[in-house]
């Protein structure tokens, strides 16, 4: 068993105020793996531009100039996002979901798309 020891003492990690978090089952669930890089990139600044529901408003220019990257690139990724249940798109807002086994919808076992989730939201308030 490797045992691990803080390398740098003084830089360890402290939850800032503001803090967006990455659930480990991105990599132990083998998300990540069937992500290319764009995609990455993409999924790393959604998570910490997203609210507490995971729900940003970056426009495409402005995550092309963060991210370096060229629209084509933008829109694979973001499609790549959408097709592995990562992430919801419906212009200009972008969601983080939740990660279910294969990116699923417990109840119905479909893609969860953000008009769903809205559609599901506006149900429940109305109950």
């Amino acid at each position: 068993m490797i045992v691990k020891h803080v390398i740098l003492p003084n830089r360890l990690r402290k939850v800032p105020r503001s803090f967006g978090w990455i659930d480990h089952r991105l990599i132990s669930d083998r998300h990540i793996e069937r992500l290319c890089h764009g995609s990455a990139a993409l999924y790393l600044f959604l998570v910490c531009a997203g609210d507490e529901n995971g729900l940003s408003y970056y426009g495409d220019k402005s995550i092309m100039e963060k991210l370096s990257m060229d629209g084509r690139t933008l829109d694979k990724a973001r499609s790549e996002l959408i097709r592995a249940g990562l992430a919801a798109w419906q212009k200009p807002v972008y969601q983080v979901l939740c990660l279910e086994p294969g990116g699923k919808d417990r109840a119905s076992g479909s893609p969860t798309g953000l008009g769903d989730i809205l559609k599901k939201a506006m149900e429940v308030g109305h109950d």
